[in-house]
C-alpha cells in the first residue's frame, strides 16, 4: 500500500494546490455548473474503473509489483466506495463553489488521468492485461475533461 499512499498523497497535494489558486473566474455560475457535470461524468467513470479493478483482482496484482501482500478486500471497496460517495455528495457543492468539494473535484481529475496513463503503462510492465485497463481509457478522458471544466470555472479568469 505504500506506493499507493505516496502517490495518493501527491495527487492530493496538487489537488489542494489547484483548490487554493482560485481566483474570480469562481464567480462564474455557468462555468461551476459545466463542472459540476463534469464531476458527474467524472464519477460515472471512476465507479466503472473501480468495479473492473475490483472484479479483476487490482488489489492483489498492483501491490505484487512491488513485492508487496495483497491490500485487504475490504479496505479496497471501503476506499472506493468512500471517493465514490464524496464525488457525489461535491456535485452541487463544486456548483456553489465550496472549497472541499472543488478540491474532491480536482482530486478526482488528476487521479483519473494517471489512472489513464498508468494502467496502459502497468500492462505493458506485466506483458499482458492488467486490472483496470480496459476502463483507464475512459476515466483518462473523463477526468481530462473535469480538469479542464475546473481549470475554467476556477483557474481562469473569464471576465
Amino acid at each position: 500500500m505504500v506506493p499507493s499512499i505516496a502517490i495518493l498523497a501527491l495527487v492530493a497535494l496538487a489537488a489542494l494546490i489547484f483548490t487554493n489558486r482560485r481566483n474570480a473566474s469562481g464567480e462564474s455560475t455557468i462555468e461551476r455548473a459545466a463542472a459540476s457535470r463534469a464531476l458527474v461524468l467524472a464519477t460515472a467513470a471512476q465507479s466503472i474503473h473501480f468495479v473492473e479493478e475490483w472484479m479483476t483482482g487490482f488489489h492483489i496484482q498492483f501491490p505484487a509489483l512491488f513485492g508487496q501482500d495483497p491490500m485487504p478486500l475490504p479496505f479496497f471497496v471501503a476506499f472506493n466506495l468512500a471517493w465514490i460517495a464524496i464525488w457525489i455528495v461535491s456535485v452541487p457543492l463544486v456548483r456553489s463553489g465550496v472549497k472541499p468539494a472543488v478540491f474532491a473535484a480536482w482530486f478526482l481529475a488528476l487521479a483519473g488521468m494517471l489512472n489513464g496513463i498508468a494502467h496502459p503503462l502497468l500492462a505493458v510492465l506485466a506483458g499482458s492485461y492488467f486490472p483496470g485497463l480496459i476502463s483507464s481509457p475512459i476515466i483518462g478522458v473523463a477526468s481530462l475533461y473535469l480538469w479542464r471544466r475546473l481549470h475554467r470555472a476556477f483557474l481562469t479568469d473569464t471576465r
